[in-house]
This record gives structure tokens, sequence and C-alpha cells, in this order.
């Protein structure tokens, strides 16, 4: 097993990576390979949810479509790319219901006890502490609140790997790719992490392209 290399802790800056992101994202979207469906299926169903490293917004404003009388907060450690965000929830006429704050993972700007749920989809691998980020998210969630996190895993089949570069359109953010899978999370190193924090208690699965994360805050 390769070491995990770390790509980046300010995610994705510039305005031309931001357009590409974008792109890559909403090709995702529209062959139906955003995980929206799995942090619905984890019990995240509607109250105040908090996203985190939305991105451009995809997961999060899927998941307030599919969802009623559901908001949500996200944040987002780009300036960029929160821009991008609030353009895409505009375009889906959800701009009233979600809010882009930004701001850091290990540092959530909001109180305790705040949200009813936590997502985060594909932003675990560029977290700079996630312990401490474990740690906030219980921090912030109601007794009874659910989370739901997934990612890529380092420990990714060949295959499967050179078949998800072959599909990222555009095909500049396939590097990214293989950065992004270079600095992801083996099963062994995230259950060890969550060992020593307040999600202890979470279960943790993978499937052959990634980790997932979930639980429910004791009441």
């Amino acid at each position: 097993m390769r070491e995990r290399v770390i790509e980046t802790d300010r995610g994705i800056q510039g305005a031309p990576d931001v357009r590409c992101f974008d792109q890559m994202q909403r090709h995702l979207r529209d062959r139906g390979l955003i995980a929206t469906d799995d942090v619905i299926r984890s019990g995240i169903t509607g109250g105040r949810a908090l996203e985190l490293g939305p991105g451009p917004g995809y997961p999060g404003l899927e998941w307030l479509r599919k969802t009623e009388g559901s908001s949500l907060v996200a944040i987002e450690i780009s300036p960029n790319m929160i821009a991008t965000a609030r353009k895409n929830a505009r375009e889906y006429g959800l701009a009233s219901r979600v809010e882009y704050t930004l701001g850091r993972v290990e540092a959530i700007p909001f109180a305790d006890e705040t949200f009813d749920a936590v997502f985060s989809n594909s932003s675990l691998h560029e977290w700079s502490e996630p312990e401490e980020a474990f740690f906030e998210i219980y921090r912030v969630l109601r007794p009874g609140g659910r989370w739901f996190i997934s990612d890529l895993k380092r420990n990714m089949n060949a295959v499967i790997v050179w078949a998800m570069k072959a599909s990222v359109r555009p095909a500049e953010m396939r590097l990214g790719l293989k950065t992004s899978i270079d600095a992801a999370y083996t099963r062994y190193e995230l259950e060890a992490i969550l060992a020593r924090t307040p999600l202890k208690s979470a279960q943790v699965s993978e499937n052959p392209f990634g980790l997932r994360i979930q639980g429910i805050k004791s009441p």
C-alpha cells in the first residue's frame, strides 16, 4: 500500500480551476453519480443540515431538491467556489433555502447543537485535521442528529481507477482525480482516526469506489 500524499488543505481557489471542477461535477450530476441518494438513505431526509466542503454545490442542492421542509448551510474554504455554488443555487431556484459560508471544517463557525444533520461528499481527503473536524461535527449536531460522510479510498482497484479517469470530463480534471485518490484514506486509517473522536461509534463501510461514514448522535 502506497503512502498517503496530501493534496491540499486550501481547496480549489483559482477561477479557471473552479470552472473546470464545476463542469466535472455537473457532468457527474447529469449521469446520476452524485452521492445525494446515499445521504437520504442514511436517514438524512429533512431538517436543518450542514454540508462540509460543498464545492460548486450539487450534492447539497440535489438534497434540497429531493427533500421537503429542509434547509442547508454549507461551509467552503474557497471564495470562488462559494460564488459558483450561489450561482448554481439560483439556477436550481433554491437560493432561499441554502446559505454558503466561508470557513474551515476544523473550526465550524456555529454554536453547539445547531444542526439536525451533517453531511459531506468527496472533501474528507482535503481536511487538514480530520480528527478535529470530527469533534466539530459532533459538537454542532443536535442530540439524535445524523452524520454521513463519503469519499474516495486510496486502495482502489487499478482497473476502477483507470475507468474513472477515462470517464472524467473535462479531461483537464483527470490529474486532479489521481491526486485526490492519492490523498484519500483507507478504511483502517479512517477507523483509527474515528476511534479517537466522539464519532467512534460510526459505521464505516466501503464499496469499490470509496468509503462511507454514518451515525447518530446519542440523545
